[in-house]
């Protein structure tokens, strides 16, 4: 079933008297979709840097408006076949591309840092493309996300006290992401982790395959060194920094 955007802005104006204001028309997703589930990982340690990145004051999902209209058209397509949406990170501060630059020039690297990029020295990271200091998620028109299959137990949650393996290793010994099995963990910088990799199953693939797709039919474009990072043409404009607050109910 095909879902317009016109039919979506009625939903999306649903208690605009109440939503928190935001710059440069970004809106808070959840307040567009609230059904799309969230795990902002740059909120958390549970990221390659190891800790909250800066300018995340807040695990929310920060888009465009038009973006988070057609993110709530995906959803609505995918809840049909028992799937969802899972976002790992949406607008991001300007401020914390920069932090991730001087991560990755710090002079040391820990071994749960080397689990996101187990072949690459993170002082190569900027070079290669993995990084940038200027981030197209800073425009509110990038997004990293999965899949999640809601008939499967999703329960696993990340230990920090456990060891385990790198980005690349089968999914019972990754850090537990409660969704699809990918063939990589999220922020696996390594060519297993490009989309049309040839070295993952065929059901990991077909994966892939079937979120570029629902992405597509919205308008969306994936990067194809990330299979977890897309982007909506025309949607963005300039960077911004404001931070990324705790939303008001």
């Amino acid at each position: 079933m095909k879902t317009t955007l016109t039919a979506l802005l009625v939903v999306a104006f649903v208690g605009a008297a109440h939503a928190q204001s935001l710059p440069g028309d970004f809106v808070y997703l959840r307040d567009i979709d609230p059904g799309i589930i969230q795990d902002i990982r740059y909120a958390t340690s549970n990221n390659f840097v190891g800790r909250p990145l800066a300018g995340y004051g807040a695990g929310e999902c920060v888009v465009k408006r038009e973006v988070g209209l057609r993110l709530k058209a995906v959803q609505l397509e995918l809840a049909a076949q028992n799937l969802s949406l899972k976002m790992f990170d949406c607008y991001r501060p300007a401020r914390a591309s920069l932090d991730m630059v001087a991560w990755s020039q710090n002079g040391h690297e820990t071994a749960a840092e080397r689990r996101y990029n187990p072949r690459i020295p993170k002082t190569e990271l900027f070079r290669l493309g993995y990084i940038a200091s200027r981030s197209q998620h800073s425009t509110g028109a990038a997004l990293d996300l999965t899949l999640v299959d809601l008939k499967a137990d999703n329960a696993g949650k990340y230990d920090p006290s456990k060891t385990y393996a790198d980005c690349t290793a089968p999914v019972a010994a990754r850090p537990p992401e409660g969704s699809v099995d990918m063939g990589t963990g999220y922020d696996c910088t390594d060519t297993k982790g490009h989309t049309a990799a040839p070295s993952i199953t065929p059901d990991q693939r077909a994966w892939r395959k079937r979120l570029v797709a629902a992405m597509a039919k919205q308008g969306f474009v994936n990067y194809s060194k990330e299979w977890w990072h897309f982007s909506l043409p025309g949607a963005g404009g300039p960077a911004y920094d404001f931070p990324i607050q705790p939303r008001r109910n």
